[in-house]
């Protein structure tokens, strides 16, 4: 009689409604054992063998039960006094997304700086940049990013003198938005070691003039150093508030998990805060693929690989640029401009010799590429250390992906090397790529359903902040192939397109595998992590243009809640 009082109880209007108020994250005074119980819900499991359950029951930061509410209610114990209920009231519950590739710390010091994303023209940008100076004491640096001249109607990069217009007395410092060239004014360059006698540094390009004056402009990281080192670092409390602003925006929108590139330095603030408790994201850091052996033996054995919140992971490569410069690493020239191939940033033999080295010590390696040059280069790399070393579970990774030669495409099934992709880049590039690419090139450009159909695993993120967070920009793109504001009818190059299920599981599954916790999240079923996310409509019912309008309701990590919409 007791498990019938209590069954009908719960199938009633008792216990929370969705709307009741819910503490924030952390709950530190939650009894050890609590359950919580969500019920009269349409969830999406994620699971093939259980796809839809109307009811789940959490504890201890896990699922523990799942399926029909007389299920969960009869045979999933618990009592009345000890639990919490949550009705649903019909809402769509869903995993949390997992952003396959972000870069949190950086995303965090453009929050504190002159964002530049928008700007429609060069005139825009100096505008911008006029109001950020007057802000500023003379002398100080001005720093910022987002830039991107595809966009403008001018399709140039900018240059010294145009931000010397703007900025005679301070200097200058402007990202792009892809992150792989920058401009600075010319009082930046004075704080260079710039002389007319430097060379460029491998794999980056200090752009000059036809007199061999520097333009301002700089093509890739290395080239790019020349200034970062003089640009003074953040103070530990700008570089903790920006990441505590990233974190809330990753929780708006529904982000669980984030895979990052980020600073050391970064991720001891990721460390204070899951020490304080308030770390509202399960984070896996890469660590930098060129640090010396030691360094990436010791940054691991400090970093730990095993934390369900924060834990170090695959070994990160830049191997070549971005489409949108130019510098992305192509077979051929590009087809709108013809003197270039774009820029490999290392030896494909130092990468392989490396690879080599770093795989023998069980690390993880993810190579960033993006023309298809560089992806050949990978999946070669990745085809020796296999040779090599032996066969064993290593799932190796190419982050981006975006580019790649026909004949390419089956070595990712063959492989088994992870196709870690940005789905809301394509819709971004659509608009010039193939001018990049010309027409059959471009047919292995964002080739999602080709690098599917051969076996290979998706993972998807974002890119952030080279993109927003917000992964329903990606589930759009993923089944549509369309601008945000429609068309081209049908989807660009549509025979790309994957079913929404399929987006989701790389969003969530898939990017879970890429990182070694498939079992663990990224699947609503007893055992994996409590973190899901309740939406303001059933995307399995949307219209694909009303994706682009969802909003996450709630946020639950690890069975606590870190964002409820007000």
């Amino acid at each position: 009689m007791q498990r019938a009082a209590w069954l009908l109880l719960s199938l009633g209007i008792a216990g929370f409604s969705f709307f009741a108020a819910r503490p924030a994250f952390p709950q530190t005074s939650d009894p050890a054992h609590k359950t919580t119980y969500y019920l009269h819900g349409r969830i999406y499991t994620n699971d093939p063998r259980q796809p839809w359950a109307s009811a789940m029951a959490v504890r201890d930061e896990k699922i523990f039960c799942i399926g029909s509410i007389e299920h969960i209610m009869l045979d999933c114990g618990g009592s009345k006094s000890d639990a919490e209920i949550v009705q649903l009231k019909g809402r769509f519950l869903m995993p949390g997304f997992n952003d396959a590739h972000t870069h949190l710390g950086s995303a965090g010091r453009d929050k504190l700086t002159l964002d530049l994303k928008g700007t429609d023209s060069l005139a825009e940008l100096q505008q911008r940049v006029r109001i950020a100076v007057a802000q500023h004491k003379p002398g100080e640096w001005v720093v910022g990013s987002g830039w991107d001249q595809t966009r403008w109607p001018e399709k140039t990069f900018p240059n010294r003198q145009l931000l010397d217009e703007v900025s005679p007395n301070n200097p200058v410092f402007l990202v792009h938005i892809s992150g792989h060239v920058a401009v600075a004014n010319s009082l930046a360059l004075k704080h260079t070691e710039i002389a007319d006698d430097t060379k460029n540094p491998t794999g980056g390009e200090i752009e000059r003039d036809a007199e061999g004056n520097p333009t301002g402009m700089f093509k890739e990281g290395s080239a790019m150093e020349f200034v970062i080192q003089k640009i003074p670092e953040p103070s530990d409390e700008e570089r903790r508030h920006g990441i505590e602003l990233v974190l809330e925006e990753l929780a708006r929108n529904g982000v669980t998990s984030a895979q990052d590139n980020s600073a050391w330095e970064d991720f001891l603030v990721y460390h204070q805060l899951k020490e304080e408790k308030k770390l509202t994201v399960r984070i896996t850091e890469w660590l930098p693929f060129m640090a010396p052996l030691n360094e990436l033996q010791n940054m691991r054995s400090e970093g730990g690989t095993t934390d369900p919140w924060l834990k170090t992971g695959a070994l990160k490569m830049v191997t070549d640029g971005a489409l949108g410069s130019r510098t992305a690493a192509l077979l051929a020239p590009y087809s709108d401009d013809a003197s270039t191939s774009g820029i490999m940033t290392i030896e494909p033999e130092k990468l392989k010799a490396m690879a080599l080295e770093r795989d023998k010590l069980g690390f993880q390696l993810a190579f960033h590429a993006i023309g298809d040059r560089a992806n050949r280069v990978g999946l070669d790399v990745f085809e020796s250390v296999v040779r090599v070393n032996g066969v064993r579970d290593r799932r190796d990774r190419i982050e981006h992906a975006q580019v790649v030669a026909p004949e390419d495409i089956a070595r990712f099934g063959a492989l088994h090397v992870i196709a870690s992709m940005q789905p809301s880049h394509q819709t971004n590039d659509m608009r010039w790529a193939e001018q990049r690419l010309g027409p059959e090139r471009v047919k292995g450009a964002y080739a999602w359903n080709s690098i599917q159909k051969v076996g290979a695993r998706l993972a998807f993120g974002t890119d952030y902040d080279v993109e927003p967070i917000n992964p329903f920009r990606g589930l759009y793109a993923c089944v549509t192939r369309e601008l945000p504001e429609g068309g081209p009818a049908g989807g660009w190059q549509p025979q790309e397109k994957i079913s929404l299920d399929d987006c989701i599981r790389a969003y969530t599954s898939g990017s879970a595998y890429a990182q070694f916790e498939d079992g663990k999240k990224g699947e609503l079923k007893a055992g994996e992590y409590a973190d899901f996310l309740i939406l303001s409509q059933d995307l399995t019912k949307a219209a694909p243009k009303e994706i682009l309008n969802t909003e996450v309701l709630q946020t639950v990590v690890g069975g606590r809640t870190v964002y409820q919409k007000k």
